[in-house]
């Protein structure tokens, strides 16, 4: 069975939670390979450097520079979007055709499909989360994605399969994909490869029948999903590996898309250079030569391995990022202490940092009051996040797949 692996290109976190989805068909036999564009091949390269890349199309997202513009610049650029989606769905048969690809797996690209193989499509915006302002929107957007997912034989979901796992009403509420399979695959993360098993002895609970999500769950009520995990105790010793690394203040992780990927990296910039302690900052550019250096109290770096990338955040205090979900997985499986800053315009970060942080599980500063005096305040609020489950879901889901293949 022959796979290929397409990540959307609107920052990295499409790309590191496609890892363990590559490993588990790898696992299973299959042939797989790699679509990809220019900002992701290079950390492809470093994971899996024996698998061959196709060059994609790239989304070629610039957000704007205001945040509140989101709304208005999507409209502006609704064509642009269009046009890639026609070329992505062309290229996509074209690949098929000339390779010989037997599934195609899109992480939230609208329109990576073939009618000659077996499709599956992943997201955890089941519902795409508008601002107040534009709620009436929403169900168009949940509309529109329905048609999206019904173009699919597949929809995976990487979340909890019982509400409210950890992206709460965003992967349990919204768009369905008719009556094709829709399945949880559990929390994908590239650090789970080696993570430590962990016991709890309250099991999720299923949805009760008589709740309709739609209209009776809150979007912020993911705080009893994160009570639930409180009694899971992190070992400093067990994951706290002697591999040489100083002992950081904060790590401070900068990623998305321009301008405000930069707008970031400025920011804490000035900040950490006011709090003492020693620092460090990963810029979030695997395309970029790799290089190390220091300037006063912070360590930068280009990009981190992903061994190297786990290794800095067990060693920090606190660590400092977006809000976006890849993130969250991450951060969940390291068991770090968070500050999340949401990317201005991306309200699906500022629902996940705000329903951490009304949890408990983390803290959230707005982008426009990130300050070194916000940073420090923030340290004596901050706990680790809970601990992810061993769980099989993502095997199970793979397992299917090629068995589907084998059976014919």
């Amino acid at each position: 069975m022959k796979i290929l692996v397409a990540p959307l290109d609107w920052g990295l976190g499409h790309a590191t939670r496609c890892v363990p989805i590559v490993r588990e068909f790898l696992r299973a036999g299959a042939e797989v390979e790699l679509a990809v564009v220019k900002a992701n091949a290079n950390f492809f390269r470093e994971v899996f450097p024996d698998l061959r890349q196709r060059l994609a199309p790239s989304y070629n997202i610039v957000y704007p520079k205001h945040g509140y513009n989101m709304a208005l610049w999507l409209l502006k650029n609704s064509m642009h979007l269009n046009s890639v989606m026609r070329y992505e769905h062309h290229f996509a048969e074209e690949m098929v055709e000339r390779h010989g690809y037997d599934v195609l797996l899109s992480d939230n690209r609208f329109a990576f499909y073939s009618k000659n193989a077996f499709n599956i499509y992943m997201t955890h915006q089941r519902r795409i989360a508008f601002p107040r302002v534009f709620g009436a929107f929403e169900r168009v957007g949940v509309m529109w994605h329905s048609i999206v997912m019904r173009k699919f034989d597949e929809v995976w979901v990487p979340d909890t399969e019982f509400y409210p796992g950890y992206a709460g009403s965003l992967s349990h509420t919204g768009a369905t994909p008719g009556n094709k399979p829709l399945r949880y695959v559990g929390v994908l993360s590239r650090f789970l490869e080696n993570a430590l098993p962990v016991t709890r002895e309250e099991e999720y609970k299923p949805i009760p029948k008589n709740i309709d999500l739609e209209k009776d769950v809150d979007l912020m009520s993911m705080s009893e999903f994160m009570a639930r995990t409180a009694s899971v105790e992190w070992n400093v010793a067990d994951v706290l590996p002697n591999l040489g690394f100083a002992r950081y203040k904060v790590v401070a992780v900068v990623s998305g898309v321009e301008p405000a990927r930069t707008q970031f990296e400025l920011q804490l910039r000035e900040a950490l250079a006011k709090i003492p302690g020693h620092h460090m900052m990963i810029l979030g550019k695997p395309s970029a030569e790799n290089r190390t250096w220091t300037e006063g109290n912070i360590e930068f770096h280009t990009h981190l391995a992903t061994d190297a990338f786990a290794d800095a955040i067990r060693r920090a205090d606190y660590v400092v990022s977006r809000g976006g979900y890849s993130t969250v997985m991450d951060m969940a499986v390291l068991g770090a202490k968070c500050i999340f800053v949401p990317t201005p315009g991306q309200f699906e970060q500022i629902v996940l940092a705000h329903d951490l942080s009304k949890a408990g599980y983390a803290v959230e500063i707005p982008a426009e009051k990130l300050s070194a005096e916000t940073l420090t305040n923030a340290f004596d609020s901050c706990m680790k996040m809970p601990k992810v489950e061993k769980q099989n879901l993502l095997r199970d889901a793979v397992n299917d797949v090629v068995r589907k293949f084998k059976e014919r």
